[in-house]
């Protein structure tokens, strides 16, 4: 039988990646429903394409657009975010894609959790925010969670068949971004469209400038926390500009293992998609003829403050992680729309973090009320 895929945030870049892996196994996937935030006229033409049972449009100012355009498609068609969450207790889903960036992916992915719904899981701010709450709702439902990002993709691979081993620690490998170099000075004058031009990956504009910024991992190494339960101390960061290497994991008897691959989103997405297989893709081969030299170094944390910051909020825990991710979301927006210089992305986090008190949110509702106070501050 086909394999439904509840494809959350099917608009952006993961999202559309995600149906052209689903489009080379049309005998092994089928798309029950497919949501984005506002970008009604794509959603429209992926919902005539693959004729989902369900379409859900976040963005209410877009339902009528959506549902008449799809008047004579066998669909139903809803509107807001908690139509999304409510739609996760269809007993027609056998895994939700969370490919929706920032915390909105929050409370769908919980409600996908709470009806026994398999995971793949691309939006890494639902396990920064609340991965504590998460990751217990999964243990108590016995709900995998398969990580759809390249390095704790490479991570899930590393330890497959280690079962019982005890990790030293977890390497996760960055590419350093497109200012990796430059001094401080420097990146007061970068613009928009510099940040926005990765040296490897083809991302969206949010995930690219949190690259630029090394807030991405910052959230990747919150999200490994939690995603395979080892201590904050035990995950490094490396510098890896070729971005083959996608993740490490060293074991304690000094063995360590390495997942490699091209810079491609395709196949960690294939890979949670059809776990445990491995199934033949026509993605292009990785040639070590093509990459002689491998090269590392750490990170620059004096020069790209929102890394440390991410560890720093990750020790305090309780509502910090959320406050970071909150005030960074806000200062990436302000960024994209050109209002503040992209040195300004980790000055108002660091505000953010020291003017919000410590508390220790309990559910999904609290930790959303914490994102909307930080969110409010500017």
């Amino acid at each position: 039988m086909k394999r439904r895929i509840a494809l959350l945030g099917s608009t952006g870049s993961m999202g559309t990646q995600a149906l052209q892996v689903m489009d080379q196994f049309p005998d092994l996937f089928e798309v029950e429903l497919l949501s984005a935030n506002s970008n009604s006229d794509l959603l429209i033409q992926q919902a005539i394409k693959y004729k989902p049972n369900v379409v859900v449009i976040i963005d209410e100012q877009h339902y009528e657009k959506v549902k008449n355009a799809l008047a004579k498609e066998d669909c139903k068609v809803f509107a807001g975010l908690q139509s999304l969450v409510d739609c996760m207790s269809m007993n027609s889903i056998d895994m939700a894609l969370s490919c929706i960036v920032g915390i909105a992916g929050l409370a769908p992915v919980y409600s996908a959790i709470e009806n026994e719904i398999p995971v793949a899981l691309a939006n890494k701010e639902t396990l920064v925010v609340a991965g504590e709450l998460m990751m217990q709702k999964a243990r108590e439902k016995n709900v995998p969670i398969i990580p759809v990002d390249s390095e704790h993709s490479a991570i899930f691979q590393c330890l497959i068949g280690e079962h019982g081993n005890v990790v030293e620690k977890i390497i996760l490998t960055a590419s350093g971004g497109p200012f990796r170099g430059k001094t401080m000075a420097e990146l007061e004058k970068v613009t928009c469209e510099q940040a926005l031009k990765h040296p490897n990956w083809n991302m969206g504009n949010k995930i690219t400038i949190d690259s630029a910024t090394l807030m991405n991992k910052g959230l990747e190494v919150i999200e490994a926390k939690w995603l395979f339960n080892i201590d904050l101390d035990k995950i490094e960061v490396i510098v890896h500009p070729q971005s083959i290497i996608h993740s490490l994991v060293q074991f304690t008897d000094g063995s360590i293992k390495a997942q490699l691959g091209l810079p491609d989103m395709k196949l960690p997405i294939q890979y949670a998609l059809t776990f445990p297989q491995r199934l033949t893709s026509e993605f292009p081969r990785f040639s070590f003829a093509d990459f002689s030299t491998f090269t590392f170094e750490d990170p620059d944390m004096e020069t790209f403050p929102c890394l440390s910051l991410a560890y720093h909020a990750s020790k305090e825990g309780g509502n910090k992680p959320c406050v970071l991710n909150a005030a960074n979301e806000v200062a990436v927006a302000q960024f994209l729309n050109e209002k503040i210089k992209f040195t300004d992305i980790s000055r108002i986090i660091e505000k953010a973090l020291s003017n919000i008190p410590f508390s220790r949110p309990r559910t999904i509702e609290e930790y959303l009320e914490v994102d909307r106070e930080v969110k409010e501050m500017f």
